[in-house]
């Protein structure tokens, strides 16, 4: 309870599969401003989702193996492919399978044990969904975007925020605020940091409705 293992370094490597197309390598986070380790495509794609939640604020690659043993007596152990730290002190282990039923028997029996290890400190584990691919791809589209350089001169995202206070089309309130090309990294990073709000289920385009942060988007052919 007392180890920060949100600062840690992995325990164990990310293997290097040959023939996958993507390996591992390491996501800045915007939450910490540190690099995370991570080891597969869908792990990255949950860690863009936890860098943009706000009770997070810390995030590590594989820092904690666990071990137990099973009701045989014999030792296990498992390395969880993601810790984050919640606001309140808690944590989340989780892993960050590419399909549900990813790692077979081995993966169910030590997502039981890790489950219990968790609720027994207070923390949570989950095996985490993978995303469906819209809201990957407008995802990974806000993520370039997540450094603090594009939120521009001074000033400026200011005007981006009043500019959405009421809902509106994205290049509409874009093009009231100025050059596209300069407002546009702008609108994306307060996307991202949830500063505005806009539906993700359906792909970003010029025309998508952007709204104040907590906007609450209308479900598809709901014309309020």
């Amino acid at each position: 309870m007392t180890v920060a293992f949100e600062d840690l370094p992995p325990v164990s490597a990310f293997p290097v599969i040959p023939g996958r197309r993507w390996g591992p390598g390491l996501w800045w986070s915007a939450t910490t401003g540190q690099h995370v380790t991570a080891g597969s495509n869908a792990m990255r794609a949950q860690l863009m989702v936890l860098d943009r939640d706000p009770d997070v604020t810390g995030l590590a690659g594989r820092p904690v193996r666990l071990l137990w043993r099973n009701p045989h007596g014999q030792v296990r152990s498992w390395v969880p492919q993601l810790f984050a730290r919640r606001a309140d002190g808690t944590a989340l282990l989780a892993d960050c399978p590419s399909h549900p039923d990813s790692g077979g028997e081995r993966a169910r029996k030590a997502a039981e044990a890790v489950a219990q290890a968790c609720a027994h400190l207070g923390w949570t584990y989950r095996r985490l969904t993978p995303l469906g691919s819209v809201l990957a791809a407008n995802l990974k589209w806000l993520a370039g975007y997540r450094h603090p350089r594009n939120a521009g001169r001074p000033g400026l995202m200011a005007a981006v925020i009043e500019a959405f206070a009421r809902p509106r089309p994205l290049i509409e309130g874009t093009e009231a605020i100025g050059d596209p090309i300069e407002v546009l990294p702008c609108v994306f990073h307060a996307l991202w940091h949830g500063q505005l709000t806009a539906g993700l289920d359906t792909s970003l385009h010029e025309r998508v409705p952007v709204g104040p942060q907590g906007w609450s988007v209308p479900e598809r052919g709901d014309a309020g």
